[in-house]
């Protein structure tokens, strides 16, 4: 008898806590995590690493389709280079549906999996039983972000990284393919006077009551 798997699909802006959140509960359920904009970031190193041009879509397309899901290192693609990369190539539909396959696959393992992202509720997993859709304002995305440079003992520009969470916004928000927006039947979760600890216990109340539905 096949083991069905129980996803869970996190959505949400950049800085918005969804990362460290879905992290945590995959630890409290015992599920498998995958941070799927990560796997943008492994195409885009692979293709860095074998000096390959970031745009030619057949190419980056044949990569992506290579790219191994698990143990993906979120210390060595968190690098600021490899990011600038995997925006070139996330805006192609070839390379965005050969990594969303991948993350469908990764999806039905069992016993469950927690995926993060911008399109997990609405394009990747449409049929999730949970979807939470993490947020916060802008100001207050910027300010963990660079609360978070500066506790690392870099020197950071508050108003230089609140332009570009902005940026960022209006890019995930307005691309034609795969926008950022909540899904239909998301439950909203804004963090901006939250904190993780709180947020984690209203996505776990919402996690639990689902599950003893379908228990």
């Amino acid at each position: 008898m096949e083991t069905k798997s129980f996803t869970i699909a996190i959505d949400g802006p950049a800085a918005a806590g969804k990362g460290t959140l879905s992290r945590r509960i995959a630890e409290r359920y015992g599920f498998h995590h995958l941070d799927t904009g990560l796997t943008y970031r492994a195409t885009a190193k692979a293709l860095l690493d074998a000096g390959l041009p970031l745009d030619d879509e057949t190419v980056a397309e044949k990569i992506a389709r290579e790219v191994e899901l698990a143990g993906l290192d979120r210390d060595i693609l968190s690098q600021h280079e490899i990011g600038e990369a995997a925006s070139k190539i996330a805006v192609m539909p070839a390379v965005r549906r050969a990594l969303v396959e991948a993350q469908r696959r990764f999806s039905a393992r069992a016993p469950g999996t927690v995926l993060d992202g911008r399109d997990i509720g609405t394009v990747v997993c449409p049929d999730a039983p949970v979807k939470l859709y993490v947020t916060a304002s802008p100001e207050v995305r910027a300010r963990r972000r660079y609360d978070e440079i500066v506790g690392k003992g870099a020197t950071a520009d508050f108003e230089a990284i609140f332009e570009d969470v902005k940026r960022r916004d209006a890019r995930d928000m307005e691309r034609a393919d795969s926008p950022l927006k909540p899904a239909d039947d998301a439950h909203l979760l804004d963090t901006s006077e939250m904190s993780i600890e709180a947020a984690f216990q209203a996505a776990q109340s919402i996690i639990d009551a689902v599950l003893s539905r379908n228990a």
